[in-house]
């Protein structure tokens, strides 16, 4: 039981450190396109960026798959009907990941098609997914 509570808890440290991340890129996103091209602030956005996704956001992303499974196995959840929804919305955000990824790309080529509005859309996302996530792991409706 005692390594079931420290995966638990390495589980819910990553998952806040990966969703801190996946809200706070889209916010950088945000400036970054309110900045011009080739500036100094816009350079700047860049190196947060990918430091932001490569040190925090894919490293917390991974722990989360490989504790989540591990959890939902030693906690005999995984033929419970709600896991298999968590698992779903949490494929969701890691294809947001995903997505933020590659526009990332295009922001560190000067590339980005995309006004600041709809960054703060897309942030919402994100957010919406992990509240279903929080209300179907502590509830357990079905």
């Amino acid at each position: 039981m005692d390594t079931y509570l420290w995966v638990k808890a390495l589980h819910i440290i990553a998952v806040i450190a990966w969703m801190a991340g996946i809200l706070y890129l889209p916010r950088l996103f945000v400036y970054h396109t309110e900045t011009p091209k080739g500036s100094q602030a816009s350079e700047l956005f860049k190196i947060m960026e990918r430091r932001l996704l490569k040190a925090i956001m894919n490293p917390s992303m991974i722990v989360v798959f490989v504790t989540g499974p591990l959890l939902a196995w030693w906690g005999g959840y995984w033929t419970a009907p709600w896991l298999h929804v968590k698992i779903a919305l949490a494929l969701a955000i890691a294809a947001v990941h995903g997505y933020l990824s590659r526009r990332l790309k295009l922001f560190a080529r000067d590339a980005n098609d995309r006004p600041g509005v709809f960054y703060r859309v897309l942030n919402e996302v994100p957010t919406i997914l992990m509240i279903l996530i929080v209300l179907l792991v502590v509830l357990k409706p079905f």
